[in-house]
């Protein structure tokens, strides 16, 4: 199945030509970091108003955890890693923080400016803090987007002593009767598409794997405390509209030409039909946190 851009996405399969193109036999394709992949990392924008309006918002209990756990004053100082368009940046504003965003997008960061949020646009790993530091660093469904080893040490240095780093996304797993149609769907219309060979469905353990290897890096930084993993379950009812609305924003679909992603979207529209026009979404929410240990 293609990845939704969930917690933890899989590395991305090189592309190679046809095997009718080749004059021998093609070696196995090496995975491509996905902080590599700045093609698709960077497709989101292209609709920043339907991802702004499609894509759910994260739990308020992680939100309220995150700023409770942060060292500073009445009004902590939070810097969102890959905004997008603010999505958690403002419900972190509206937790009581005061929100600067980075974004290597810039569609998506005049989106979030739009809505209040300031925003610097520049990769991470480029981004010049100037000599500002923040009593927390989050990355809302986007971390798998930066370089994992220099983003732990970024993040060490922009933290004050006993801030908090905050590594967070969604499971994106749907129903094994919308998500079955979907693969099958997809392999038809990009059958090229490094997605393609993906499984339906996976298991959470998947997830948990990813989120397992960000805790790695951070803890190898020695900078950190030991890293702490939550989990917040939740679900949440769609109907054929919303669901439809939110499967051109992910990883999978964003670089579909028009004829395809109408292909996919749909079967998977049949497929909801079938169940009545509506299904349940069993969301969870998976987070690697670390507080920045004393002054260096």
């Amino acid at each position: 199945m293609p990845t939704l851009s969930s917690s933890e996405p899989p590395e991305l399969p090189e592309q190679r030509e046809p095997m009718s193109q080749q004059s021998e036999p093609a070696p196995q394709p090496q995975p491509v970091p996905l902080h590599r992949a700045r093609h698709t990392a960077e497709s989101f924008g292209a609709d920043p108003q339907r991802y702004d309006r499609a894509r759910p918002r994260y739990p308020d209990d992680l939100v309220a955890r995150i700023v409770a756990g942060s060292p500073g004053p009445d009004v902590p100082d939070v810097l969102d890693v890959g905004c997008g368009t603010g999505i958690a940046g403002r419900q972190f504003t509206a937790a009581g923080c005061t929100v600067l965003g980075v974004e290597p997008d810039a569609r998506m960061a005049e989106f979030a400016r739009a809505r209040g949020l300031p925003v610097e646009v520049a990769t991470f790993e480029a981004w010049e803090p100037a000599g500002r530091t923040f009593d927390a660093v989050i990355a809302a469904q986007s971390w798998h987007w930066v370089d994992p080893v220099a983003g732990a040490e970024k993040a060490a240095r922009v933290l004050r002593p006993h801030g908090r780093l905050a590594v967070f996304g969604h499971v994106f797993e749907p129903p094994a009767e919308v998500a079955e149609p979907f693969a099958a769907a997809y392999r038809r219309a990009a059958p090229d598409s490094p997605f393609s060979g993906q499984p339906a469905r996976r298991p959470l353990e998947t997830y948990q794997a990813g989120y397992a290897k960000i805790a790695d890096r951070i803890r190898e930084t020695g900078r950190f405390g030991d890293p702490e993993q939550w989990r917040f379950d939740w679900q949440r009812s769609y109907t054929r509209e919303e669901w439809l609305e939110l499967l051109p924003t992910t990883g999978g679909l964003t670089r579909l030409r028009p004829e395809q992603l109408a292909a996919v979207l749909g079967a998977v529209g049949h497929a909801i039909d079938a169940l009545g026009g509506r299904f349940t979404m069993r969301y969870t929410t998976l987070a690697t946190t670390a507080v920045r240990t004393g002054a260096d």
